[in-house]
């Protein structure tokens, strides 16, 4: 084919553009302001797609994560910090009371309660059994028999998390006091109640029967407020509810009487509420020094309104029985040793297991020294906890109420022990 005829010109025709219409530029308009409408609405609703997509990831309820699972990894007690220092004599009698419990125990059952961490770690009752049936034999006042006694016969496992790392929290209690009067009347108003009739606890909460459906138990500002009605019976009427509520969060207490005899009360129930720590609430509002017990105590006398107000915040309430002979008791219902006696929690260390501490005093001096677990208590819970006994009277308050340390435990159990848990 040839080149195309060349287009006319001079009166011809020729190529040219020609410009569009009105309505055709008006049209273009639109169709681009469509397009970029369009890639905005697209570009938007990826935005918001992603931006609700992180709001919900980040407002998503979040589990909490698992608590450590202890670690019994074994030991020499010889090498334990401080043994050579401790008077290991000291501990004996404490142990004896373990003895006596352990040794009407059955045999074939296990030291640890069933879900415990340490139901293998811990042994049987019946191995228990021997090394107390051993210590029988060592004359009482024989330091180093003792000590080669138990060096002999007990086995060290270190108690550690199987996550991260840190040190454990040692805390301090003692056997509160009161002044009472079995009668109303005086200073003495402020009722001392035993366990209520109606009370029903079920896996550890409170619970009353109320028109044959069972509710949550009176917290402690209805107790305060009169709720028992008739409920539950009066041991004593006190005189200082600051006293009575330092009872209520040790446990256990002596009783001095008008005429000047003595009784002692101890726990024997509670009404299932959460324990909510005065300290926290003293630390929080920034009243006192939340982490000294007398430092609260006196901030709590010191402002009778604004105490009892802070106190009826704490829902949880101690319900007593009185107790004669030696105490204060603890959780295996034998007297407690000062400086001897330690509350745990015992889905980590058996009660009536042996346990070396290793912390601080409240004055900063080391404390490390062989005690017995022997107690529980609502707060003491979880891996290298511990609360100690530290006796009756003003001195054991203050240093009970100072004391919050970090520290470690160490397990003892008698040798032979089969280990089937976790070691390292």
């Amino acid at each position: 084919m040839g080149a195309p005829p060349e287009p006319q010109r001079a009166g011809g025709w020729a190529s040219r553009t020609v410009p569009p219409s009105i309505r055709a530029r008006a049209w273009t308009l639109v169709m681009a302001a469509r397009r970029r409408w369009r890639l905005s609405l697209v570009i938007g609703l990826c935005l918001a797609t992603g931006l609700g997509a992180a709001l919900a990831v980040s407002c998503a309820p979040r589990r909490p994560a698992p608590p450590p699972t202890p670690v019994y990894t074994p030991v020499p007690v010889t090498s334990l910090p401080g043994w050579t220092e401790d008077r290991l004599i000291e501990v004996r009698e404490a142990l004896a009371r373990t003895c006596g419990v352990v040794l009407r125990r059955d045999p074939a059952s296990s030291l640890a309660h069933v879900d415990s961490h340490a139901v293998d770690v811990a042994g049987s009752v019946a191995v228990w059994q021997t090394a107390c049936r051993r210590m029988a034999t060592v004359p009482p006042d024989n330091v180093r028999t003792f000590r080669a006694f138990l060096e002999g016969n007990f086995q060290g496992f270190a108690v550690t998390p199987d996550t991260g790392a840190g040190a454990g929290l040692f805390t301090g209690y003692y056997e509160a006091h009161i002044r009472a009067s079995r009668e109303r009347g005086g200073p003495y108003q402020v009722p001392v109640y035993g366990v209520p009739d109606d009370l029903v606890t079920i896996d550890g909460h409170g619970q009353r029967l109320v028109d044959g459906t069972m509710e949550p138990y009176h917290d402690r500002a209805a107790i305060e407020d009169g709720a028992l009605g008739g409920a539950a019976p009066v041991l004593f009427w006190t005189d200082d509810p600051v006293d009575l509520h330092v009872l209520h969060i040790q446990g256990s207490g002596r009783v001095s009487l008008p005429d000047g005899a003595r009784t002692r009360i101890g726990y024997a129930a509670n009404n299932g509420h959460p324990f909510v720590g005065i300290g926290r609430l003293v630390r929080e509002r920034g009243l006192a020094d939340g982490g000294s017990m007398p430092a609260i105590r006196a901030w709590l006398r010191a402002n009778p309104e604004a105490g009892r107000a802070l106190m009826r915040q704490n829902p949880r309430y101690i319900f007593f029985r009185e107790i004669t002979g030696n105490g204060p008791i603890g959780a295996m219902g034998i007297p407690l040793e000062p400086l001897r006696s330690l509350a745990v929690d015992p889905s980590v260390i058996p009660l009536g297991a042996l346990v070396w501490v290793d912390t601080t005093d409240p004055d900063g001096r080391l404390l490390r020294r062989l005690m017995v677990a022997q107690d529980t208590g609502s707060a003491i819970k979880g891996l290298a906890r511990g609360d100690i006994f530290w006796g009756a009277g003003e001195v054991a308050f203050h240093a009970a109420g100072r004391m919050k340390n970090p520290g470690r435990y160490f397990l003892l159990v008698p040798r032979g022990v089969t280990d089937t848990l976790r070691l390292m």
